[in-house]
């Protein structure tokens, strides 16, 4: 059985799972019927940051744009247009043993392309989630479910695991954001054109 987190709460990885190396991410979501038209696109994406909380380089930061982080460390699966189906609609992977040692927390985030065009933003989805699953045996170990929390963000910070006492923990983060990709981008310290 996962554990079911509520917004705020934190929860070791590794300690009920001593040889926990690889975890898939899974974000998914169900887009609430409007007669906008436009379908809509989210798309997951992954923050590598420092203790300051900020990434070294552009390249700290895993999208559908730069699915491999150097270090081998994290993937990006692939970028779904739709959101169609039922499960999880984008994956990052995440092997904790090449996590560098600079990284203090992987940053998990949600964003709405293209959502001041569209007119789009997270009050129109629904059943959105993050979940992590040992990649050894496929067993879900932690899910957060966001709820409908949010209006007129174009952004979330949905969850972040992070290095504490030697541990790889998870936090429930549940952030909305204003200003879609290039806040968070700003907000991590990554350059945006």
């Amino acid at each position: 059985m996962p554990i079911n987190l509520q917004k705020g709460q934190k929860v070791s990885l590794t300690k009920g799972n001593p040889g926990l190396k690889k975890i898939m991410i899974g974000l998914g979501w169900d887009v609430n019927q409007f007669d906008g038209g436009a379908d809509f696109d989210l798309d997951a994406a992954a923050f590598l940051v420092g203790e300051n909380g900020k990434v070294h380089t552009s390249e700290d930061f895993v999208f559908y744009g730069n699915l491999k982080h150097k270090s081998g460390s994290v993937e990006h699966m692939g970028d779904n247009l739709t959101g169609e189906g039922e499960g999880d609609d984008e994956q990052i992977e995440v092997d904790l043993g090449k996590v560098p040692e600079d990284i203090a927390r992987i940053v998990f985030t949600c964003t709405i392309y293209e959502a001041d065009v569209r007119r789009q933003n997270f009050g129109q989805v629904s059943n959105a989630f993050i979940r992590v699953v040992d990649e050894s045996n496929g067993q879900e170990l932690i899910r957060y479910d966001l709820g409908e929390d949010f209006s007129i963000e174009t952004a979330v910070v949905v969850g972040e695991i992070y290095r504490y006492n030697g541990e790889w923990k998870f936090n429930a983060v549940g952030s909305g954001f204003q200003g879609g990709l290039a806040a968070l981008c700003n907000n991590y310290g990554v350059e945006v054109e």
